[in-house]
């Protein structure tokens, strides 16, 4: 059986997959939630590395004895996805990447994303945490105002030093099955790294007509997704 593991973006919990994960455990499949420390319920824990990420996304692999893993990372989570992948060894099915940071060894969240210099200044202004989004951010997303209250609801700062520290790469991205899923609302091709390995053979694009949280604005059509890169066609 096909278990998928999906892990948020920044500032956001587990929840944000309800409706994607009711839909992948309609159609046979497992479905596993994962909400990063320091994070939404785990805020309490206290600030986190990315390090600490990647060990979040193991062990709710190895914990739950997980096998024919899909490992879901969306917008940051794909940092801590990517490494975490090279790290489970011959339980890892496939790589899909929603939106997402693709790893660099020995680089950054923050490394490749546009606009580091006002991330690190926005962290430095809140005490080490990177605050939540207004919903003016979210014009333009496909989103409703209902869905923008939902999302914003469950966001809570997120640990700035997750977004700083180097990665650390297992294996190389290219070697690994993946799927990458590109939202055309927020840009309309992918950029940096991920636009650079979609070039290995193992890498395939997927495209959505929607912006860059689906799970919020298109749940159904982001599980068929997800299905289908795990190649369930029915």
């Amino acid at each position: 059986m096909t278990e998928f593991v999906l892990v948020p973006g920044a500032w956001l919990g587990s929840s944000v997959w309800d409706k994607v994960a009711e839909r992948l455990r309609a159609a046979g499949c497992g479905a596993h939630p994962v909400t990063l420390s320091g994070v939404a319920e785990r805020r309490g824990e206290g600030p986190a590395g990315a390090q600490a990420h990647v060990r979040d996304v193991v062990d709710a692999v190895e914990k739950a004895g997980l096998r024919d893993v899909v490992l879901v990372g969306h917008s940051y989570s794909g940092i801590p996805v990517g490494q975490a992948a090279g790290l489970i060894g011959d339980r890892l099915a496939r790589v899909v990447y929603v939106d997402a940071s693709v790893p660099v060894d020995g680089g950054s969240f923050v490394t490749s994303f546009p606009g580091a210099d006002e991330v690190a200044e926005a962290v430095a202004a809140n005490a080490g945490w990177w605050a939540p989004p207004g919903p003016e951010e979210f014009d333009g997303q496909g989103l409703d105002p209902e869905q923008i209250a939902r999302l914003l609801a469950g966001a809570t700062p997120h640990p700035g030093a997750s977004l700083t520290e180097p990665a650390a790469l297992a294996r190389p991205l290219e070697s690994m099955p993946t799927t990458y899923v590109k939202c055309l609302l927020d840009w309309p091709e992918p950029t940096g790294a991920a636009a650079e390995l979609l070039a290995a053979d193992c890498w395939e694009l997927v495209e959505m007509d929607t912006g860059h949280w689906p799970m919020f604005s298109r749940p159904d059509e982001l599980a068929r997704v997800l299905l289908t890169a795990a190649g369930h066609t029915g």
